[in-house]
């Protein structure tokens, strides 16, 4: 197997950094943090949800994330959860897209070799 040129590698790498910026670039919200859909008993023991689980009050869309440290709950409509939903998928898929991005950097430095002198 022939050795690439740092030109080589370095186009192959601007052309994958390309892809990644072009698909980021579509991604209209991202947030972090954890959706949760819940099913909820009231406590009433005369009540349909004390007596069949799948009668439970709800669904409940519940949301956690880290803000300055700190770990933030709070209780969002099902409007709010559905893009809730989306901008977490979005983050993820940014983060992916970043690990990728360093990879392609690495790559390029790596192929200049050392500098020995």
């Amino acid at each position: 197997m022939t050795k690439k040129s740092f030109q080589q590698v370095r186009n192959e790498a601007l052309a994958r950094v390309s892809a990644i910026r072009q698909a980021m670039s579509k991604v209209e919200f991202a947030c972090s943090g954890t959706l949760l859909q819940r099913r909820k008993v009231c406590g009433k023991p005369s009540c349909r949800c004390a007596q069949d689980p799948a009668e439970r009050h709800g669904p409940y869309y519940e949301w956690t994330r880290r803000h300055k440290g700190a770990l933030l709950h709070r209780v969002v409509t099902e409007e709010q959860a559905q893009m809730i939903r989306v901008s977490i998928a979005n983050h993820r898929a940014i983060l992916k897209h970043l690990r990728a991005w360093e990879h392609e950097t690495i790559r390029v430095i790596e192929s200049l070799g050392s500098n020995k002198r």
